[in-house]
């Protein structure tokens, strides 16, 4: 053989074993990943969530633009400044908030003018380059509610969950359902109405601020044991569950607080959404209560 051919077939078998040698690496490589901007994703929640567009929703951007190629995705309930933090330091640039950012129902940065609080945290978010879009609206339209579903799974009362805001659980006293609730949602204090040793079975859970029309006409209707919320105004639910209590009514509250009362949601939102998203990681961060219980 010349020295030519010699070349000539070295290479090529050279070339062989090493394809070979590459094989195992290309069968496990995973060919789907793929690059999202943030109006992307935000297409597809409503697009797997059988949703349309909602006139005058409340779910906008509040920081960045919707053509960020996003690095990953953090869910909470608000983006609090911790979580800002927390969120640049996973190299993620997406925040998907439940809540306000901005201190008011629209995120209106004018809603108070001359706000040093709201510019600081407006900063932050710029800061490091993080786009923040509130999902209210549509994540309470998925059937079923992202929020009320995680709730109730969290709770472990999904086998128990009748339909809309209603569980009937196995007869437990005010006290067992409190214990249980602070174990499950991971809530050092609640704000109870009732008698502790009454006997509770029906339970009508509406988490988040849903407000007193909706609280009470859900008591007058379904008529449960307890009401579970995650925050009422005091001057109405409360005073309308003390005064049933002073006519001899056996009606309960619970209140739990609002951000965890839908922190559950915001976590099972990225067990529901990771597997519509391929090569896109994304991480629930608590925001937590804002409270101290002293």
């Amino acid at each position: 053989m010349d020295r030519r051919k010699f070349i000539a077939n070295t290479a090529t078998v050279t070339g062989g074993l090493a394809l070979i040698n590459m094989m195992p690496a290309i069968a496990n490589a995973d060919f789907t990943l793929q690059q999202y901007t943030v109006q992307q994703i935000i297409d597809l929640i409503l697009k797997e969530g059988k949703l349309t567009p909602i006139p005058g929703t409340v779910d906008t951007i509040k920081s960045g633009s919707a053509d960020t190629v996003v690095t990953g995705i953090v869910t909470t309930m608000f983006a609090t400044m911790a979580v800002i933090e927390q969120t640049a330091k996973l190299g993620v640039n997406f925040i998907i908030a439940h809540e306000p950012t901005f201190y008011n129902h629209a995120d209106d940065k004018e809603f108070v003018k001359n706000n040093p609080v709201m510019q600081q945290k407006l900063d932050l978010l710029n800061k490091y380059k993080i786009t923040l879009w509130r999902c209210h609206d549509y994540i309470h339209s998925i059937k079923p509610d992202i929020v009320g579903y995680g709730v109730l799974k969290k709770t472990g009362w999904l086998p128990y969950h009748k339909g809309g805001t209603t569980v009937v659980i196995p007869p437990k006293s005010l006290m067992q359902v409190v214990q249980h609730l602070k174990t499950t949602l991971n809530i050092a204090h609640v704000r109870v109405i009732g008698n502790l040793k009454q006997s509770c079975e029906k339970i009508t859970l509406i988490p988040g601020a849903a407000g007193a029309k909706w609280h009470l006409s859900a008591v007058i209707s379904d008529k449960p044991d307890v009401l579970i919320v995650g925050e009422q105004s005091e001057w109405e639910t409360a005073e309308f569950i003390r005064n049933a209590n002073e006519q001899g009514r056996k009606i309960a509250l619970i209140v739990l607080g609002h951000s965890v009362s839908e922190e559950p949601g915001m976590e099972y939102f990225v067990e529901w959404l990771s597997p519509k998203l391929s090569g896109v990681k994304i991480t629930h961060i608590t925001s937590g209560d804002p409270f101290t219980w002293l």
